[in-house]
């Protein structure tokens, strides 16, 4: 999946978990945070990838994106497995706890879970695409849906950009729409600064 469906896909499934969740206040420094944290996640598997959005951005990215990606043991590989899942979390908890100190008002708790939503929303958005997720790495067998390669989707191709990513955004716009209410109630009496 190309970056934009990765973005969309990880905001719309932190919308989904924080509407399950009873509301509780947050500061507006720890939605800010989770939000970017969200976002960070649902592209950091591709940190494997030196052609990645993450690296194009950097001016010497190229170099730092060949020598992670064949750290990573090359794109979709490592980074888009659980145990890759669980290496991300630990080293994101890690940077979180040292970090602490100097956002005393954010709940690092709750920004690494919006990470890791985005994480998951990551790996399972590519498990659409014919090239899989080899889910259960060391196993090297690449997972997917449906199971039959063929009806999957090419990342970057038509189907993503005219079908996925519009069904995103409708879902997007659903669920904020029909969830209005405790969107406006969470906002005005939830968040405090």
């Amino acid at each position: 999946m190309i970056a934009r469906t990765h973005d969309l896909a990880a905001v719309t499934a932190l919308t989904v978990v924080v509407l399950a969740q009873p509301l509780r206040s947050i500061t507006l420094a720890t939605a800010i945070t989770a939000l970017i944290a969200n976002q960070i996640g649902g592209i950091a598997p591709d940190i494997d990838q030196p052609t990645a959005p993450f690296w194009r951005n950097l001016p010497i990215g190229g170099v730092f994106g060949k020598l992670i990606g064949r750290t990573l043991g090359g794109h979709r590989f490592l980074s888009h497995s659980l145990l890759g899942l669980a290496l991300f979390g630990f080293l994101a908890k890690l940077l979180l706890t040292f970090m602490h100190p100097i956002m005393p008002h954010v709940d690092v708790s709750l920004v690494w879970w919006a990470f890791m939503i985005g994480m998951v929303s990551h790996l399972v958005m590519d498990s659409f695409t014919k090239e899989g997720v080899p889910w259960l790495l060391p196993i090297p067998f690449k997972f997917g849906f449906p199971p039959l390669r063929r009806l999957r989707i090419t990342t970057g191709k038509g189907v993503e950009k005219f079908i996925v990513l519009p069904l995103l955004i409708g879902i997007a716009v659903w669920i904020i729409a029909s969830h209005y209410n405790e969107i406006s109630l969470f906002v005005h009496q939830y968040i405090k600064q």
